[in-house]
């Protein structure tokens, strides 16, 4: 992908405008005012002489260190030193010992080294993948290192860190290069300097001994002076306050802890304390679920939350009960949707996006958080190095209203999802999880899909029943909007239209609303009715109408799909199940195999077809991702009607082995 053609780019822009009120217009163009006073070299980016608070956070300790933890972490700190570092979930780059910080390592492409506020960061051209470079950007791979030198005394790691960490403050002055197009992005590199700041010594510590130490710290505190001035100046608002400000706020509010070094420092701190304590309410329901509609984002936006807590506990200065309330509530959700074998439904974008990487062998998030939420609670050895870890470098008194693990519930209606199922928790569970709430958060929605009464299945720990995930943010479009569109989701479609009307990659024009009929009152006794209004907009306005039932006794699971309109409307409705599972058209419809279970699958319906496809490129259909820029052919079940209200029933029998 290169630079956006012009009517495409005028096409979006009308699009962004509509989806702003007059406030948000007003404080754009407030935004572009600044940034012309930036561009001018009119704002000050040196720090100024020292006049706030000295000291920061309280000095780390080095965490209790299980069996093999040292090699682990000493061997992925031998790879950074020798240029090869882990981006995004699992996957490994070449950057060189001494990284081109600039340069996006999947495709080469050198960002320029221009004011940050004149880069199109879409421009692929210009400055490749900017994911991959803000990714790199986040040094992540920095604070191995300082745990490197903390588990073994030995200095060559510190040098290693030295040595990156003054090219990036050569090469990526304030505002100059694309590692200064994103607030969020600075966020998290504050936050990532803090844990290294900590974990290396603090201030005085060995980081900043010997020729060049001194030199190191003092642009090093320029730099993240920079950082809080500019995040300070261009807060996420409006339309985009969605995880981007909770992040934002993060990393001012854990830099003005750890870095009390100047007259605006309490101000900064003061104001995202109390901008987190609203956010934390405001950006998840009474039930816990993320407004975002994105479990990948719930727990990006929980871990920045946790982190300033924990900065907040280390510095003396607490968050409130209700803001620690708000991430038990999360953090029983993500419990609750977590199936026995640890997999949780890729409901929503996912950019395998993290706030720190701190366990040297295990980068599942979901189940890092948890472990992170039961070592507060009180667990006497934590069991997760990330928790361990962290507790370490912001050590304190854990908080009072942290409270031991609730059991897991089925029913969160504020949020819009539901369970159903039976013997959660046990070897032989099935679980099930029914989407019944909102598109997503504020104007534009950017992280929900168009999976409006859409259903995940897993059986005995295994996936049965799968979100596909997201993919890619910036391939080609065909594949952003069929990863985010509906028929990579297990509902219905309409005349081959998505539920929502996109308006961009990160944008929903006219968003399908769900509205519940029929609650049920079990997970085991489920007897669900629902509906939403997307396709209410066609010239013959159509309503999609789902009743999902699952009963425990016999294991039996039955969704019922009607399209009422005047006329006959192409209806299609698709199942998508997992990588690995045995999928086979057979007399009664279709049999899937898992390694603990079968599932046999019987359809009827007037005129229904039933095709089983794999691995479609044109149109895309049958692909599954696991992890960002990755994705494998998954089989789906397509079952298609040309239909004026009459009902498609797909009963799931589940048997065990």
């Amino acid at each position: 992908m290169s630079r956006q053609p012009p009517v495409e780019r005028l096409a979006w822009l009308v699009n962004r405008l509509r989806c702003m009120s007059f406030g948000e217009v007003g404080y754009r163009m407030q935004q572009a005012a600044v940034g012309r006073i930036e561009r001018r070299g009119m704002s000050r980016w040196t720090a100024p002489a020292p006049g706030g608070e000295s000291t920061g956070l309280p000095r780390a300790a080095t965490p209790p260190l299980l069996p093999g933890e040292t090699d682990a972490i000493l061997a992925d700190a031998a790879r950074i030193r020798d240029g090869d570092v882990m981006l995004f979930a699992d996957a490994r780059f070449h950057v060189g010992a001494r990284p081109e910080w600039n340069r996006d390592p999947a495709s080469g492409v050198l960002g320029p080294a221009v004011f940050a506020g004149d880069i199109r960061i879409t421009d692929r051209a210009l400055v490749g993948d900017i994911k991959h470079v803000w990714e790199l950007n986040r040094h992540l791979h920095l604070v191995r290192l300082a745990q490197a030198w903390q588990a073994s005394g030995d200095d060559q790691w510190l040098a290693v860190l030295r040595t990156q960490m003054a090219g990036w403050l050569e090469q990526c002055p304030p505002m100059t290069g694309p590692n200064w197009t994103s607030s969020l992005e600075m966020g998290i590199r504050l936050i990532n300097w803090s844990l290294v700041w900590q974990l290396a010594g603090g201030a005085d510590g060995a980081l900043f001994g010997g020729d060049g130490g001194q030199a190191l710290r003092r642009a090093w505190l320029d730099s993240i002076y920079a950082h809080c001035q500019s995040i300070a100046r261009h807060l996420s608002r409006h339309s985009s306050a969605n995880n981007h400000l909770i992040g934002e706020l993060a990393g001012l509010y854990v830099a003005t802890s750890a870095w009390p070094c100047w007259d605006q420092s309490a101000r900064w701190r003061a104001q995202a304390a109390r901008e987190l304590e609203d956010q934390a309410l405001a950006q998840f329901s009474s039930d816990g679920v993320n407004r975002e509609q994105a479990f990948s984002y719930h727990v990006f936006s929980s871990e920045f939350l946790f982190i300033a807590a924990l900065a907040g506990q280390a510095a003396g200065r607490p968050f409130s009960s209700q803001y620690w309330a708000a991430l038990e509530r999360a953090l029983h959700f993500l419990r609750s949707v977590t199936d026995v074998g640890g997999h949780v439904p890729m409901v929503g974008d996912a950019d395998d996006g993290t706030v720190w990487r701190l366990d040297p062998e295990h980068n599942d998030r979901a189940a890092l958080l948890l472990a992170l939420g039961s070592a507060l609670a009180g667990e006497r050895t934590p069991r997760s190095a990330s928790a361990r870890w962290l507790l370490c470098a912001f050590p304190g008194q854990h908080p009072r209203a942290m409270q031991p693990a609730p059991p897991g519930g089925w029913s969160f209606p504020e949020g819009g999802y539901l369970l159903f199922g039976r013997d959660f928790g046990a070897a032989r569970e099935i679980k099930g999880l029914l989407d019944c709430g909102p598109l997503g958060y504020l104007g534009i929605a950017a992280h929900g899909h168009a999976d409006a009464l859409s259903l995940t299945l897993s059986v005995a720990g295994e996936e049965c029943l799968v979100d596909p995930g997201t993919y890619s943010y910036w391939q080609d479009q065909k594949w952003r909007d069929y990863f985010r569109g509906t028929s990579a989701h297990n509902t219905v479609r309409v005349d081959g239209l998505d539920q929502s009307v996109s308006g961009g990659r990160f944008m929903w024009m006219r968003k399908a609303r769900s509205h519940v009929e029929r609650m049920p009152q079990s997970p085991g006794q489920f007897d669900f009715r629902g509906t939403h209004n997307g396709y209410m907009r066609l010239a013959d306005p159509a309503r999609h109408i789902r009743e999902v039932r699952f009963d425990d006794a016999t294991g039996t699971l039955v969704v019922t799909d009607r399209v009422a309109a005047k006329g006959a409307h192409t209806v299609e409705q698709f199942w998508h199940f997992a990588p690995g599972l045995a999928v086979t058209r057979n007399a009664g419809g279709v049999q899937v195999r898992g390694k603990a279970f079968a599932l046999q699958l019987d359809i009827s319906g007037e005129g229904a077809t039933v095709a089983l496809v794999r691995g479609q490129e044109h149109p895309p259909l049958g692909w599954y991702s696991r992890s960002y820029e990755a994705k494998q052919p998954c089989e789906v079940v397509k079952i298609t009607t040309e239909s004026n209200g009459a009902t498609l029933e797909c009963r799931f029998t589940i048997s065990f082995f």
